[in-house]
């Protein structure tokens, strides 16, 4: 069917459309698949920012990541980076879900309560972080000084191997547990009272309340916050950078801080490249099986 100019309104209607997303698409290959397909390129050179020359060598820098030298390194920031992202998630899933819980009121006071448990999550993660070098300085840091006024002696945070990634997981959770909290706040105040008095009157209890109702009723949530923590955490460099420079020994060196020291500390670019799109192939196999084996499994009924 033809308007009165001659044109199909659908076609024209569809053409609108795609001429006001044109400008993020274009900004989409720019910014995000062409610096991709640049790290894929580079991947096969022997690119090193001390040589402004640099030659194809095929898959040596592959051979290198799986069977060479840089294996060992690369499976520590595997394990480091997922032993963080697991921290995080805990700390925003659960440690948000029983902020939630316990601010789940609507009067004054606990709204003033609410904003001072959020308020971190406006901090610059820079600023945090030098403010945190102080409370965990071994010497003059303000947790250590609680520790000794309890009797405990004074705890290395930052440069030992067993506390240092625990020191980092401190203002993580200083910073996204409040985040968590009201997000599932949000979530719950759209779930309606009906359900919780109907539960009630059948003798449920609090508990059972929150395991019938709450719980499912949150999935979605759930499933958004799992999501963009995780991706999120996958990606921490900022905390690292300040706090530990990976260290000690690489027990805090998370995969970008990898990344990063291939290419800003050894100048290796063809390594750091290789590092990066295999990262990138982790991470997006990781949220299409998400997203796959949620799927069906998330309540999204109000």
């Amino acid at each position: 069917m033809k308007g009165k100019n001659g044109l199909n309104p659908r076609k024209v209607s569809a053409f609108k459309d795609f001429c006001c997303v044109l400008p993020v698409l274009i900004f989409l290959a720019v910014f995000t698949y062409y610096p991709i397909v640049e790290l894929f390129r580079i991947s096969f050179t022997d690119w090193n920012l001390l040589n402004d020359r640099w030659q194809y060598v095929g898959i040596k820098n592959w051979k290198w990541l799986f069977g060479g030298s840089g294996t060992k390194y690369l499976w520590n920031s595997l394990r480091v980076t997922f032993l963080y992202s697991l921290g995080e998630l805990s700390i925003t899933l659960v440690g948000g879900m029983i902020f939630a819980l316990i601010f789940n009121r609507m009067t004054k006071g606990f709204s003033i309560m609410r904003a001072i448990v959020f308020m971190p999550k406006y901090v610059a993660m820079s600023s945090a972080a030098v403010v945190f070098l102080w409370i965990l300085n071994t010497d003059h840091g303000i947790l250590n000084y609680f520790l000794s006024v309890f009797g405990f002696g004074r705890v290395d945070w930052l440069n030992n191997r067993s506390t240092a990634l625990f020191s980092v997981l401190l203002l993580t959770g200083w910073r996204c547990i409040g985040y968590g909290m009201m997000v599932y706040l949000s979530a719950m105040m759209g779930i309606p009272t009906d359900y919780y008095e109907a539960a009630s009157l059948d003798g449920a209890s609090a508990v059972q309340r929150f395991f019938q109702i709450t719980l499912p009723m949150l999935s979605p949530t759930t499933l958004f916050l799992f999501v963009t923590t995780f991706l999120a955490s996958m990606k921490v460099f900022q905390s690292i950078d300040i706090l530990t420079q990976g260290g000690p020994y690489r027990s805090t060196e998370v995969f970008v801080y990898n990344i990063y020291r291939y290419a800003m500390v050894d100048f290796r670019m063809d390594r750091a490249s290789t590092v990066a799109i295999f990262f990138f192939i982790i991470l997006l196999v990781i949220t299409v099986a998400t997203m796959k084996i949620s799927n069906g499994k998330v309540n999204y009924d109000s």
